[in-house]
């Protein structure tokens, strides 16, 4: 059943994007009395559309798949497609919001575009959570720079550095956090000035192995190995 996502309910029934309407017309092709699964103020709601497609709830669900704890990704600048890529691997692994960051060799820069990138980046998250059944929509924060990563909890960064301390030895001993902060670096990696910066923020360099990994592949890395480390 399709998943879709709504900000507004009004008596009965959810009022849907012109956005959904479109796919659930045109792509889909579906018709009147066909269900679909509507997420709304975090429970899903299996509903059924009438002629004017609206979705007329017939039914809530209390769904338990979301995790205890949060996860942040801050990462790089990239290019549109490495950069959808990132963010919808994310979703599908459950990230929780996702920080782009400028760093000194970010070779994209957006000057003057961060809302349409945004609004853009909030799209690719939103289709994907309905794609991997989330309840959850990731939240796209503003573009930050290094010294501004200013969070609470765990918080990691990937460093070319650091030989010996590893993220598994790092998340073996700190697995009662409530939120788990990741770094990513560019391609050529964190300066040292960016380093020593965040780790003036309390994050914590671990190294990732002697393979070296292409930027987009680094956060479905980080995300996989947390989610095995946190598996109950």
């Amino acid at each position: 059943m399709q998943r879709y996502f709504s900000n507004i309910k009004k008596d009965n029934f959810l009022i849907l994007s012109d956005n959904d309407l479109y796919h659930i017309k045109t792509v889909m092709r579906m018709k009147e009395n066909d269900l679909i699964e509507v997420v709304y103020n975090h429970l899903l709601h299996i509903c059924m559309l009438d002629n004017n497609y609206h979705a007329i709830i017939k039914e809530t669900i209390k769904e338990t798949t979301e995790k205890n704890f949060k996860v942040i990704l801050c990462v790089p600048l990239l290019q549109e497609q490495k950069m959808s890529f990132v963010l919808q691997k994310a979703t599908e692994l459950g990230v929780d919001e996702i920080v782009p960051i400028l760093t000194s060799r970010s070779i994209v820069k957006i000057d003057g575009k961060e809302d349409k990138k945004i609004k853009r980046w909030n799209l690719i998250c939103k289709e994907a959570s309905e794609q991997s059944k989330r309840l959850e929509i990731p939240k796209i924060s503003n573009i930050k720079k290094i010294k501004d990563l200013t969070f609470d909890g765990l918080k990691i960064v990937c460093s070319t550095k650091e030989q010996n301390t590893t993220i598994k030895k790092v998340l073996k001993n700190n697995l009662n956090y409530d939120t788990i902060v990741f770094v990513v670096g560019p391609e050529g990696g964190l300066t040292n000035e960016e380093e020593e910066t965040l780790k003036e923020l309390s994050f914590v360099p671990v190294t990732l192995g002697n393979n070296i990994m292409r930027v987009e592949t680094v956060p479905i890395y980080l995300i996989s190995v947390l989610n095995y480390e946190m598996m109950e």
